[in-house]
């Protein structure tokens, strides 16, 4: 199923060390000491794959998509964690979900790891300046907008949590499920006015003004934006963008779920009982807000360029996790089908490949060693990840690690891995339901095979592989 394979150390360091020094870290004839790469470290809340340069050509992105023409596109990038809170402290934190303990969005990470290292943390103990604008570490959208949240004090230097009119305007949003409250509903708002008035214009507004006041570096600049987080709150003209009438929605086949275990369905009853042209109502803000957002990096993709330190900064863009629109009539986060497991990452190195796309399986929880190798930084603890840095040298190297995700509801634990054809996952450790979806034959998941004579080698290799990815819970 999975074969084994060996990189060479000198195949790892090719990247993170010779390009890296080559380019920036050379000293001079007077000794003075390296150049320290910079990080562009940008999260955007909720983000699926529906963008240009994953094969969307819907959806309007030309921002980053120009980012990955930069550098290079996972093309099989999950989330460890389907929901903001725990991914995030994952992701932060270099753990898995079952080491920090963070499973829905009320507990603090530093309560069951009060001496963890966090990657910006790492950045700020040696000596970059380290600065948040926006959401990087959990709080709810839209009630927090504005305050700390579930922040990380001592992760920064500096913290800005911009307000904007999409927060004050909340009275005029349209709640498609109003038994749902706004941060897990479909609701929209075209809002009128400026990108700068909105919380996210702001992000960039201040993301900007701290390029500029640090601009001679070292830092690590992380660039929280809040949507396509629900309610989906864009200025109108991103709405204009895509005509109602012209909205796609995802492939639906009879009798889906009819081969899918009960613990797999978290949207009940299907599309939370919407209309088609509901559906497709919550379909164009979702959109309309994802294009909103890649014109605000934009902004900061500008900025970076026009003061020239482009060519000295690692850009990273993430999404906390993936986002399903209908697929097999789910809505949002909190299952285990690709569209909600399936995350955008997009790595550009100074220096390093441009306008590549790795199809190997990566996680989330792979960013941190990634940034510390490539900025020669040492991690204070164990990672639950694996560096980047020979995919960022060759996209299509030899990689022997598979993805996993992990979702908790009503008391059930769904476990899931991802390899590069197969999704294996286990509900309640199988006793509550298995699933099985190849997807060289089956991208949308509709058939599902656990149950398939033919697939009893495979079930059974990849149950053994699922079990290896969570060393914790044994």
């Amino acid at each position: 199923m999975i074969k084994r394979y060996f990189v060479s150390a000198f195949f790892v360091c090719s990247f993170s060390g010779c390009i890296v020094k080559k380019s920036y870290a050379a000293e001079d004839e007077k000794g003075k000491a390296e150049k320290k790469l910079n990080v562009l470290f940008i999260a955007v809340d909720d983000l699926n794959t529906d963008l240009g340069c994953y094969g969307n050509k819907f959806v309007k992105t030309p921002n980053i998509d120009r980012l990955a023409k930069r550098g290079v596109k996972f093309d099989k990038a999950y989330t460890q964690f389907p929901l903001c809170s725990p991914s995030r402290s994952s992701l932060l934190t270099g753990q898995r979900p079952d080491v920090t303990k963070v499973y829905e969005l009320q507990t603090h990470f530093r309560k069951n790891l009060p001496n963890v290292v966090t990657l910006p943390q790492l950045f700020k103990n040696n000596e970059y300046y380290s600065a948040r604008v926006g959401k990087i570490y959990h709080y709810g959208v839209p009630g927090q907008i504005g305050t700390d949240g579930l922040d990380d004090p001592i992760s920064w230097d500096r913290k800005v949590n911009p307000k904007g009119r999409d927060k004050t305007e909340e009275s005029l949003v349209k709640n498609l499920t109003p038994d749902q409250g706004l941060g897990s509903a479909l609701a929209w708002h075209a809002s009128e006015g400026a990108d700068e008035e909105q919380t996210d214009g702001m992000v960039a507004s201040e993301a900007i003004k701290l390029l500029k006041e640090k601009k001679a570096g070292p830092f690590f600049l992380a660039v929280g934006f809040y949507r396509p987080h629900s309610p989906y709150v864009a200025p109108k003209k991103y709405f204009d963008q895509y005509p109602l009438a012209s909205i796609p929605l995802p492939k639906e086949i009879q009798n889906d779920l009819d081969d899918v275990p009960e613990a797999a369905i978290s949207t009940k009853p299907a599309h939370l009982g919407l209309s088609v042209a509901q559906r497709k109502e919550a379909l164009r803000a979702y959109y309309a807000s994802i294009s909103f957002v890649d014109a605000q990096v934009g902004r900061v993709l500008d900025e970076l360029d026009r003061l020239k330190l482009t060519n000295k900064t690692i850009i990273v863009l993430w999404s906390d996790h993936g986002y399903n629109v209908g697929q097999h009539g789910q809505w949002m986060k909190q299952s285990l089908f690709e569209n909600a497991a399936h995350v955008p990452l997009i790595i550009s190195v100074p220096g390093g490949t441009a306008g590549k796309a790795s199809g190997r399986t990566v996680e989330l929880l792979d960013i941190y060693p990634t940034l510390a190798e490539l900025c020669g930084l040492m991690p204070t603890q164990k990672l639950g990840g694996k560096s980047l840095t020979s995919l960022l040298k060759n996209p299509d190297g030899i990689w022997d690690k598979a993805a996993y995700t992990q979702v908790r509801r009503n008391k059930i634990t769904g476990r899931s891995v991802r390899t590069e054809r197969f999704r294996y996952t286990e509900w309640d450790g199988g006793k509550a339901g298995v699933e099985l979806y190849d997807h060289q034959k089956d991208p949308n998941e509709f058939t599902n095979l656990a149950k398939e004579s033919t697939y009893i080698i495979t079930v059974n290799e990849l149950a053994m592989l699922l079990q290896k990815g969570y060393p914790e819970t044994k």
